[in-house]
């Protein structure tokens, strides 16, 4: 990639990230002014300023001026509301049209036709429209509306949720159960290992110390053994001593 290439990318990144800098204010702005407006502290300030200026009208002597400043107001203030509420209006609309063609999507019986619909023309909307009328015939010819909306249908409905709900309740509790059975068993595994960890220890130990009493009896043998040559020493140097000092006692005698 040659500089002027790797230069354009960059100078394309940073616009990029400018102008989502730019719709995120942008969105926090539209939020915030819809919020404000929707809400009775807003109703509140806007009812106080018109009374402000109605009581403001007798010092002003309700001249054109003084009423060219609310007209002006309301005007500027109602003209930027116009594309501020239609921005959130449309943000909702769109976020309402996402979650219902997730759940068409996700439904089994439900027709993928109907997932983006508001794109179709008048032409496809208007034979949908005829296919659903046509379902609320047959359910009129049923025998009403009180049919398809009982009050035994009603709580027919309530047992299958309550059911639906004490299932979820039970498979959570067992799969807790199962969760803590597989904690336990490896708790049990681990405190397995440590005692065959601990055997292992007590074996290697009990071992040394074998080893260590063959290797003191090793020891107390030589000792003993170099005792006894030390004592068979001692006995053969006194038996030469007492030797020679007879030999002497027999030379001196001869010599007298």
């Amino acid at each position: 990639m040659n500089p002027s290439m790797r230069a354009e990318r960059q100078h394309d990144t940073r616009a990029a990230r400018g102008r989502r800098r730019a719709y995120g204010i942008f969105e926090r702005f539209a939020a915030l002014a819809t919020r404000a407006s929707g809400s009775s502290t807003g109703f509140v300030l806007a009812g106080l300023a018109v009374v402000v200026w109605a009581f403001s009208g007798p010092l002003f002597g309700f001249s054109q001026t003084w009423q060219l400043v609310i007209n002006t107001g309301t005007t500027i203030v109602t003209f930027l509301m116009v594309f501020l509420i239609q921005h959130s209006q449309n943000k909702d609309s769109r976020a309402v049209h996402l979650k219902l063609n997730e759940l068409l999507a996700s439904h089994e019986y439900a027709s993928n036709r109907l997932v983006a619909i508001e794109d179709l023309d008048e032409e496809s909307l208007r034979k949908l429209h005829e296919f659903y009328c046509r379902l609320a015939d047959l359910a009129e010819q049923e025998g009403g509306l009180k049919v398809s909306h009982s009050v035994d249908e009603a709580t027919q409905v309530h047992s299958r949720k309550k059911r639906a709900r004490e299932e979820r309740a039970d498979r959570r509790q067992r799969r807790g159960a199962a969760r803590s059975a597989g904690d336990s068993g490896e708790a049990m595994r681990a405190a397995a290992g440590a005692a065959g960890d601990t055997s292992e220890a007590a074996r290697k130990a009990s071992e040394a110390a074998r080893e260590s009493g063959e290797a003191a009896r090793e020891i107390g043998d030589e000792a003993r053994e170099a005792a006894a040559v030390a004592v068979e020493a001692a006995d053969t140097t006194r038996r030469e001593n007492g030797s020679q000092r007879r030999d002497g006692s027999g030379a001196r005698g001869e010599n007298d």
